[in-house]
C-alpha cells in the first residue's frame, strides 16, 4: 500500500424451580432491527468463515431471535442464519412465547421462599451477563464455559445471578444448565487481558478508493481489509473486548481525519488499521508500522511478534516507523499493519483467501492480548 495506490450468548436448562424433559418450551425477548449496511450477509453459523446463505440489503427490517459471539440471528424466508450484529440499528422489542406440548414432561423442584437461591452452571462457550434482562441491556461481563451461579431471581427467560467474584447482572436461562452437566477442563477465560477493551479496527480504503489492486488476480485491498477486519473484530468480541469499526460495509469512505478521530473520541485503548501493501520492487511478507516510540512502538512490537511466529503466514518483515495520518494524529496506541503485497503474485494468491485471513486475525487479537498482559 504505497502513495500510488492509497492518498497515504448460547444452551442449558431452566432453572428456578421448573425443569422441561425435552426443553419443548422457550420464552425468549427478542428484538426487532433494521439493516445498516448497503449489503449483509446473512451466514449458516456465527462465524466469518461460515458458508453465506442469503444476503440482506440496506433498510431491510429483520427480527433478532438469539445472540452470539457479536452475531444476530435472523430469518431469511424459510431459513434462519447469522449476521453480524454491529450493521443492525435496533427498531423496537418483541415478545415471543412457543406452546408447550402436550407431551412434556414437567418437574416443579420445591421453593421455600421467591428469594431462595438456586445453583447453575454456563453451558456456553461465553456468555454475556448484562446489567438488565434482555439483550437491550449494556453488556457486564463475559461468562466462560462452567463458571457457576448463583440465581437469585428470574424474568421473561432471564435469570438474575451472582458469580463467584461477587459480580451480579442477568443471563439468558437457556445457556444456564445444572451444576454437573458441563465437562470443562480449563476455567481460564482465553485471552481474558482483551476483556472490557475498547478496541478500533480500521479497515484501509474504501467506496470509491480501492486502495491496491493485485497485479495477477486482481484483488481489490479495500475488500480484503474488510473481511480481514470482521475476522479481527470477531476474535476481539469473542475475548471480551469491545470492538469499533471505522467502516462498516465496501461503500464506506472514511476520511482520514475522521479515521484517527473515532479513536481519539472513544479514547481507545488500542487502534488498528489493517491494509495490504504495494511495491514496485519484489517485495513479500508482512509489515507493522508506528508512529510514536513511546506511545506506540509497544503495540508494534506486541502484534508483530505474533505475526511472525503464526503458522500459515507470511514473513515477518518486522516493525518500522510510518508518518501516516491516522497513526500520527492518534492520541491512543496506534498500528497500521500490511498483511502481504498484491503486487507479490503468490502474496495475493496468499492473502486473498480466507484461510489466510483467520490466521492472520488469530494472531492479531493474540498480539493484542499480549500487549494488554494477558
Amino acid at each position: 500500500m504505497k502513495s500510488f495506490a492509497r492518498n497515504a450468548l448460547a444452551l442449558g436448562g431452566v432453572l428456578l424451580g421448573i425443569w422441561l424433559f425435552p426443553a419443548n418450551e422457550a420464552s425468549a425477548e427478542t428484538y426487532a432491527a433494521k439493516v445498516d449496511a448497503d449489503v449483509l450477509n446473512v451466514r449458516a453459523e456465527p462465524a466469518s468463515r461460515a458458508s453465506v446463505i442469503g444476503s440482506l440489503t440496506k433498510g431491510t427490517a429483520v427480527t433478532v431471535s438469539d445472540e452470539a459471539y457479536g452475531w444476530a440471528q435472523v430469518k431469511l424466508g424459510s431459513k434462519t442464519g447469522w449476521v453480524a450484529a454491529q450493521y443492525l440499528v435496533k427498531t423496537g422489542t418483541v415478545k415471543q412465547q412457543t406452546a408447550v406440548k402436550s407431551e412434556t414432561v414437567v418437574k416443579t423442584a420445591a421453593v421455600t421462599s421467591a428469594s431462595a437461591a438456586k445453583e447453575g452452571v454456563v453451558t456456553a462457550d461465553m456468555l454475556w451477563m448484562r446489567e438488565g434482562s434482555g439483550t437491550d441491556s449494556k453488556e457486564k461481563e463475559l461468562l466462560v464455559k462452567g463458571t457457576r451461579l448463583a440465581i437469585t431471581g428470574g424474568k421473561d427467560g432471564w435469570l438474575q445471578v451472582k458469580t463467584p467474584g461477587g459480580a451480579v447482572g442477568w443471563v439468558s436461562e437457556r445457556y444456564v444448565g445444572q451444576p454437573g452437566s458441563v465437562e470443562v477442563q480449563s476455567q481460564k477465560p482465553a485471552q481474558g487481558g482483551l476483556r472490557d477493551k475498547v478496541i478500533v479496527i480500521d479497515p484501509g480504503h474504501g467506496g470509491g478508493d480501492p486502495g491496491v489492486i493485485g497485479l495477477t488476480h486482481k484483488t481489490e485491498e479495500k475488500k480484503i481489509n474488510l473481511s480481514t477486519a470482521e475476522l479481527v473484530a470477531d476474535e476481539l468480541r469473542r475475548a471480551g473486548a469491545k470492538v469499533i469499526m471505522t467502516r462498516k460495509s465496501d461503500g464506506e469512505q472514511p476520511e482520514l481525519s475522521e479515521r484517527a478521530a473515532v479513536s481519539n473520541k472513544q479514547q481507545a485503548d488500542a487502534f488498528v488499521s489493517i491494509h495490504y501493501n504495494a511495491s514496485p520492487k519484489k517485495v513479500s511478507g508482512t509489515l507493522v508500522y508506528y508512529y510514536s516510540e513511546s506511545k506506540d512502538r509497544t503495540l508494534a512490537r506486541a502484534i508483530e511478534g505474533r505475526l511472525a511466529k503464526g503458522n500459515g503466514l507470511l514473513k515477518s518483515n518486522g516493525i518500522s516507523f510510518g508518518d501516516y495520518h491516522v497513526l500520527r494524529e492518534n492520541k491512543q496506541p496506534a498500528v497500521l499493519l500490511e498483511l502481504g503485497f498484491l503486487t507479490d503474485s503468490r502474496d495475493e494468491a496468499t492473502v486473498r483467501k480466507d484461510d489466510y485471513q483467520r490466521k492472520a486475525a488469530a494472531a492479531i487479537a493474540a498480539g493484542l492480548a499480549d500487549y494488554f498482559g494477558d
